[in-house]
């Protein structure tokens, strides 16, 4: 063999050994030598920006990722422990007990704002008080609804209205419960609790399709509340004074709106010692109230989960996340969907 021969030969070897290094390097990318775990909360909004993590995290990232299913509490006490790595839904004006707890404790710590102007009420559709066959045109404020008790009748507790609260577990079940009694309506409506957000959700809209009389809770962003045409029912306006008072005492005297909540990325601080690229995705991560809506309802429209839903996000809108990553990553995220 002649020396150029040679030369050729190892200069081959040489790409081959390095080629064969990057590869394994690229295999190995992930911070983690396990999967990341990811809560996978039970409504869509959370399961939405859960997918869209989870896939930047796969693609971009090159790890594993394991999704967590359950409801909040269980799953910030999760995260406390590691069991959980990132939780993509803390509200902070609404914080389960759990959290504050591991946050005072220094075991969790919040990241990037999912979306900071989420907010939450008392609903009714907007053709049982506006227009000309409106049944209830002077319902505008959770002091009127003793009045209109018989209109949202409970035909399974006769004498009641009918309150649609949260799904039974969820924070916000235990502050509408005290709403009720705080507004003397306690009495007056039967409090139904949802046995998932699948079952809430679907007696609502059950109501809202034949132009019934309902009354509910709700959040946004939601697909709901933007496919539908409701009205808030008023509530003195939000006391932080008055807001601690409902939280802390089981039978409170008196109660508020619900505040403006920014929501964040809430994080087992193990994990994000450990993983401090992620850590920085995560950090960078938001959208607004908004856009999670406008994807919801598309995903509605469509016929498909939000799960899939976010794939077509990341695939049709670039411009709205690819700033959290590098340009390296987001290429490798772009490649892979």
């Amino acid at each position: 063999m002649t020396m150029t021969a040679t030369l050729r030969a190892g200069a081959f070897l040489l790409c081959g050994l390095v080629g064969g290094f990057t590869a394994m390097a690229e295999a190995k990318a992930c911070e983690l030598d396990r999967s990341v775990k990811i809560a996978g909360l039970d409504y869509d909004s959370a399961a939405f920006h859960a997918a869209v993590a989870r896939t930047i995290v796969e693609k971009g990232f090159g790890c594993k990722v394991e999704r967590v299913p359950g409801v909040v509490a269980p799953l910030v006490n999760g995260l406390a422990r590691g069991d959980v790595d990132v939780i993509m839904e803390i509200w902070l004006a609404n914080p389960v007990e759990a959290w504050s707890r591991a946050e005072a404790a220094g075991k969790v710590i919040p990241l990037g704002t999912t979306f900071p102007d989420a907010n939450e009420g008392w609903y009714v559709p907007r053709y049982l008080v506006e227009g000309a066959d409106a049944r209830a045109k002077d319902l505008k404020s959770v002091t009127d609804l003793k009045r209109y008790k018989d209109l949202f009748v409970d035909r399974q507790e006769p004498g009641k209205g009918r309150f649609y609260n949260c799904v039974a577990g969820w924070v916000c079940e235990g502050i509408n419960t005290k709403k009720l009694a705080a507004y003397g309506l306690a009495e007056a409506f039967s409090n139904v609790r949802g046995g998932s957000g699948e079952a809430l959700v679907a007696a609502i809209e059950a109501s809202l399709k034949r132009k019934q009389p309902v009354l509910f809770y709700y959040w946004s962003p939601t697909w709901l509340v933007g496919a539908y045409d409701l009205v808030k029912l008023e509530e003195p306006a939000f006391d932080p004074a008055i807001w601690a008072e409902l939280k802390a005492s089981e039978k409170p005297a008196r109660a508020t709106a619900y505040p403006t909540s920014r929501v964040v990325i809430g994080a087992n601080l193990a994990f994000t010692q450990s993983a401090p690229q992620l850590t920085g995705f995560f950090r960078n991560y938001g959208l607004t109230s908004a856009m999670t809506s406008q994807m919801l309802a598309a995903a509605r429209a469509a016929g498909i989960s939000p799960e899939e839903q976010a794939l077509r996000f990341l695939k049709d809108r670039p411009a709205d996340w690819r700033g959290w990553v590098t340009p390296e990553i987001a290429a490798k995220v772009q490649a892979g969907l």
